[in-house]
C-alpha cells in the first residue's frame, strides 16, 4: 500500500514547521497542494492543524508507548508517530490500519527504516484504548488540569488565567482547539453574487455590516479572491481597521499582508495611503494583493522613514506574538516563551514611538496587535504615554459608537469589546480572533499613565 498523497504532503509540512519555523497556514496554501483533490486537501488540513493543536496531547500518549523519551527522538519519526497517534484518537472514520501502516512508510520515506520496527511497535499499543486510556493521568491543579486538557503550555494558561479569570480563559483554550470560522471584508454587494456562481456560501458576520462568513465552499479558488477584490480577514481584525476611520492622509505602518491596507483605501477612497513593510518579498506581496490606486507601497522600516510626518490618521499593526490567534496558528503556542515577550514588548514600543511621530497635530494614531498579553497591549501603551506628554489616550468607546451609529458595527453588546479604555477581543469570548487596540492623538496636553499595570482594569 502507498503512501496516500495527502499524509505525505502533511508529513512535510509539519517537519518544515517543526525544523525550520514556517508557518502551518501558509505552507497549507502552497503551490504543491494544487495538485491534490479536494478531499486531499481537506486531509491535509485536518492532520496538520491537528497535530499542531493537540502536539502536547499527542506527545503524552506516545511516551506511555513508547520505550526511549520522546525528546530523544529524531524529528522525522516524532513527525510520523504525532501523525498516526493524531489518527488513532481524533479521526475515528479512518481505520487503524491505514494510521499505523502509513504512519510506518512516512518513516522509511525520510530514509529512518532501521526505526520502522520501533514505529509500528509503538503505534499499535496507541491503538489499544487501554494504553490511550493509561496515560490520562489527572492533576489536583486546575491550571495543569486545563493546560493538559486542552493542550496548551501551562505558563500561558497561568497568566489568562491571571488576567481574564478561569472562565475566559477555559473559553479561550477550547477556541483554540476549533476550527475557526473563515470571514472575508465585502465591498460590493456584486461580488456576493459572484462568488455564489463560483460555489461559495456567505452567512452575516456578528461583528460589522460588511463582513461575511464564508459558510461553504472554497474562497481562496474564486477569480474575485485571486485578483484582490476579497481578503480573508478576521472580523476582529476588520474592527482594527474600522476604528481607524477617515482621514486625507493615512500611514500603515507594518502593511503586509494587506488586509487592513485594502479596508483603509475601501474607506477612504480619495487620501492618499503611505503603506510599509520591512521585508522585500512581503512588500511585493503587498503591491500585488493590495491594487488601490491611492496607495504607496514603501519597502522600509518604520523606525527609519524617509516621511516628514503630517499624517492625520496612522495604523500601526505591530509584529506581535499572536496568542489570539492560535485557532489559525497553533506552532505559535510551541514556540513562544516568557523571554519573547520581553523582546517585543521593545520592538512594540520602539515601533509605536515611530508611528507616533508621524502625526500632524490633532491626528490619531491606532496602535494594535493579535495578541492576548498585557506585555505587548496595556504595558506597551503605558510606557509610551509615560515618555511622551504630547499625546493622549483617547476612549475607544468613543469609535465604536460612531461605527454603530453609521451602521457598520451590528454587535449588540460593544461594551464587551472594551477593556477600559481599549478594544479588546477574546476567541471564545467573542467570535473572532483575539485582538487589543488603544487610540492615540496627538495633541500637546498629554495624558500620562500614573501607578502599576495591575491599577487599571482587569478584563
Amino acid at each position: 500500500m502507498a503512501i496516500s498523497a495527502a499524509r505525505a504532503a502533511a508529513f512535510d509540512i509539519l517537519l518544515r514547521v517543526q525544523e525550520a519555523d514556517a508557518y502551518a497556514s501558509e505552507l497549507l496554501h502552497a503551490g504543491r497542494l494544487d495538485k491534490l483533490t479536494t478531499a486531499d486537501r481537506a486531509l491535509v488540513t485536518e492532520l496538520v492543524m491537528g497535530v499542531l493543536r493537540w502536539r502536547s496531547r499527542l506527545d503524552e500518549t506516545i511516551a506511555a508507548a513508547s520505550a526511549r523519551p520522546v525528546g530523544k527522538l529524531d524529528a522525522e519519526v516524532l513527525t510520523a508517530l504525532r501523525l498516526g497517534a493524531y489518527q488513532l484518537q481524533f479521526l475515528s472514520r479512518i481505520p487503524a490500519r491505514v494510521a499505523i501502516h502509513e504512519s510506518v512508510e512516512l518513516v522509511k520515506r525520510a530514509h529512518m527504516r532501521s526505526a520502522a520496527p520501533f514505529a509500528n511497535a509503538v503505534l499499535r499499543k496507541l491503538a489499544d484504548a487501554k494504553t490511550r486510556q493509561s496515560s490520562e493521568t489527572a492533576s489536583d491543579d486546575p491550571i495543569t488540569s486545563l493546560a493538559r486538557e486542552f493542550a496548551h503550555p501551562e505558563w500561558l494558561v497561568k497568566r489568562w488565567v491571571t488576567e481574564f479569570g478561569p472562565q475566559r480563559a477555559l473559553a479561550i483554550c477550547g477556541h483554540d482547539q476549533q476550527i475557526p470560522k473563515t470571514a472575508i471584508r465585502l465591498d460590493n454587494l456584486d461580488v456576493a453574487e459572484e462568488l455564489a456562481s463560483e460555489g461559495v456560501e456567505l452567512a452575516p458576520a456578528a461583528l460589522l455590516a460588511s463582513a461575511r462568513i464564508v459558510a461553504g465552499g472554497d474562497i481562496t479558488h474564486t477569480l474575485a479572491f485571486r485578483e484582490g477584490r476579497v481578503f480573508i480577514q478576521d472580523e476582529a481584525s476588520q474592527l482594527v481597521a474600522a476604528l481607524v476611520g477617515m482621514g486625507s492622509r493615512l500611514l500603515d505602518c507594518c502593511a503586509a499582508p494587506g488586509g487592513k491596507t485594502a479596508a483603509l483605501a475601501a474607506r477612504n477612497p480619495t487620501a492618499e495611503i503611505v503603506a510599509v513593510e520591512l521585508h522585500t518579498h512581503r512588500a511585493e506581496l503587498l503591491r500585488k494583493r493590495v491594487r488601490a490606486g491611492n496607495i504607496q507601497v514603501l519597502n522600509a522600516s518604520v523606525l527609519d522613514l524617509p516621511l516628514q510626518g503630517s499624517f492625520d490618521r496612522v495604523l500601526a499593526d505591530v509584529p506581535c506574538s499572536g496568542t489570539g490567534t492560535l485557532a489559525r496558528n497553533p506552532e505559535i503556542k510551541w514556540r513562544l516563551t516568557p523571554e519573547d515577550l520581553r523582546d517585543l514588548h521593545t520592538r512594540q514600543a520602539a515601533i509605536l514611538e515611530a508611528a507616533l511621530r508621524q502625526l500632524t497635530a490633532g491626528g490619531r494614531a491606532i496602535y494594535s496587535t493579535c495578541s492576548l498579553q498585557r506585555e505587548e497591549n496595556e504595558d506597551v501603551v503605558e510606557d509610551v504615554l509615560r515618555a511622551h506628554a504630547e499625546y493622549e489616550l483617547r476612549d475607544c468607546r468613543e469609535e465604536l459608537e460612531r461605527l454603530r451609529k453609521t451602521g457598520e458595527l451590528v454587535w449588540g453588546d460593544p461594551d464587551s469589546l472594551l477593556c477600559g479604555k481599549f478594544l479588546r477581543t477574546l476567541p471564545g469570548v467573542q467570535p473572532c480572533d483575539g485582538f487589543f487596540a488603544a487610540v492615540f492623538e496627538k495633541s500637546g496636553r498629554g495624558l500620562q499613565c500614573k501607578g502599576p499595570a495591575r491599577s487599571r482594569p482587569v478584563c
